[in-house]
């Protein structure tokens, strides 16, 4: 029986960052797309998407992806038959403020005590400094990992496409604008250029 997947429910709500500038990098908008755009992760009945147990794998690692980064937070995010939408934002762990790109080229990276650390627990850990792409790039990997366990059947190695698209979201209106269109994107199902019934 496959799970009815709400949008409004299952992600995690869109954050507004107090006194951030948008114009910076560091809010993103990005669409990965199912390899082959095989609609693996469960249907669209009645406007509303329905997650086989692929579809759920995918729901439960982008879950994990603030847990794995501590300075990153995930906003609106849909998952549709072959792929999906969602906000994803990298943060100053201590302070909430974005990175700017030249703070993450430089590694000037540091905390409050201007150390380039985090306590966790007893111990004083490295903090992480990921790039967008070593987000998607977990996602990827620990999703087709445990995808690759149920799909016994396949002689499947990558269940996504190589790359990813991305949008810099540089100010509120485009925040807002991202997160509609991906709350709203399985009512749109029909008219999706990645359903493979438009691509014939």
């Amino acid at each position: 029986m496959k799970t009815k997947f709400d949008p409004q429910k299952h992600h995690r709500h869109s954050i507004r960052l107090r006194g951030y500038d948008y114009s910076q990098v560091g809010a993103y908008y990005v669409t990965i797309v199912a390899q082959d755009r095989e609609c693996l992760f469960g249907e669209i009945i009645d406007k509303g998407m329905y997650l086989s147990k692929s579809g759920e794998i995918v729901l439960k690692w982008w879950n994990e992806i603030p847990i794995h980064f501590p300075n990153v937070e995930t906003g609106a995010f849909v998952i549709m038959p072959n792929h999906t939408h969602g906000n994803i934002f990298i943060l100053e762990d201590h302070t909430g403020e974005v990175l700017s790109p030249r703070d993450i080229q430089n590694n000037n990276y540091l905390d409050a005590n201007n150390k380039n650390t985090i306590n966790q627990g007893r111990e004083t850990l490295p903090l992480r400094k990921p790039t967008l792409g070593q987000i998607v790039a977990y996602f990827k990997y620990q999703s087709t990992k445990e995808l690759n366990k149920i799909e016994t059947d396949k002689a499947i190695t990558n269940f996504w496409q190589r790359n990813y698209y991305e949008h810099i979201i540089r100010n509120e209106k485009e925040l807002k604008q991202k997160t509609d269109y991906i709350l709203d994107n399985p009512s749109r199902w029909d008219d999706d250029e990645e359903n493979p019934l438009n691509r014939k």
